[in-house]
């Protein structure tokens, strides 16, 4: 397994999109992003550096592993 750490929201959103989710929107400095076929939608916050644990809850709500993720980035 990677390690989490320094990654911005910016990359996260990237990484993301190469899964094919595509962003809708943005409400304040979160970026909204869903994909055709998931009930859940992504809310990525745009900060400098994500912290862990909110990397992980969104990369298990994008249906990732770690090492999925990571190989996107």
């Amino acid at each position: 397994m990677g390690k989490l750490g320094n990654i911005s929201g910016k990359e996260a959103a990237k990484a993301f999109r190469k899964a094919g989710w595509e962003t809708i929107g943005q409400v304040g400095s979160h970026l909204v992003m869903t994909r055709q076929g998931e009930r859940a939608n992504l809310s990525i916050p745009q900060h400098k550096e994500l912290s862990v644990g909110t990397l992980r809850s969104l990369i298990r709500a994008a249906g990732l592993s770690v090492d999925q993720f990571l190989d996107l980035l």
